[in-house]
């Protein structure tokens, strides 16, 4: 069942080792065949370096097995709020990616200071506020995801496609595995632009957190995204 979309997510998943965002197995990626209903994710705990194509799991939208062997990732729930939450997004991906996850760690969202995160972000990447005791002794997975859910409520997650979860680490999505992994890599590379610019910034006197123009954000976004996007070929 849904060999194609195994094929793709464990390629995605394997892109996570290639481009250096996991150590150990520590990330997972999904992604959702929407017409059926379930979704693909690396199993918990396993090797990457063992990993095949036919460990990946089925899963239905509310987390019952529906193929696989192997027990499907923890942050499962997670993945499925966030494919509820948000109907236009295809594929998932968590790391605990260095920088990215600092930003998390020290509750800070990721501002947009050059025209690198505006290509990918149209806008500040935010931090979640800290998850409750109930929420954590609860179902903690999932309301992870409700969290996120919460943090987007007036935000655009077709305009910004990740979240840093307070103390945790990143997640992001795209239209399909593998835009949800480029994005992964760009998050972590412009959290360590990020983090450069600020140490920068306070190093002449400046407060530490000056962001790019608005009209210079909006104008790289939106010539790659959107009915108007220019960039690339037809």
């Amino acid at each position: 069942m849904l060999e194609a979309l195994k094929k793709k997510v464990y390629e995605a998943n394997m892109q996570l080792v290639h481009h250096g965002l996991v150590i150990f197995t520590w990330g997972n990626v999904s992604a959702i065949d929407r017409e059926r209903g379930y979704v693909v994710i690396k199993p918990s705990g396993v090797e990457y370096n063992t990993m095949s194509p036919m460990d990946m799991v089925v899963v239905d939208l509310e987390g019952n097995i529906i193929e696989g062997h192997l027990k499907p990732s923890s942050d499962t729930p997670t993945h499925i709020e966030l494919y509820k939450s948000f109907p236009d997004i295809g594929g998932v991906t968590h790391t605990h990616s260095l920088y990215a996850t600092s930003f998390a760690q020290a509750g800070r969202g990721i501002k947009p200071f050059g025209t690198t995160h505006a290509d990918y972000f149209g806008g500040t990447v935010p931090c979640t506020r800290k998850m409750s005791p109930n929420e954590i002794s609860g179902d903690y997975e999932k309301n992870t995801g409700i969290v996120i859910a919460e943090t987007f409520k007036n935000l655009d997650p077709n305009n910004i496609h990740g979240v840093l979860v307070h103390s945790h680490g990143p997640f992001t999505w795209g239209h399909d595995a593998m835009n949800s992994v480029e994005n992964a890599v760009v998050l972590e590379n412009i959290a360590h632009m990020a983090f450069n610019t600020e140490l920068l910034q306070i190093s002449v006197g400046q407060n530490g957190g000056i962001p790019m123009q608005q009209d210079l954000l909006n104008k790289h976004f939106y010539r790659k995204h959107g009915a108007g996007a220019y960039y690339g070929q037809n």
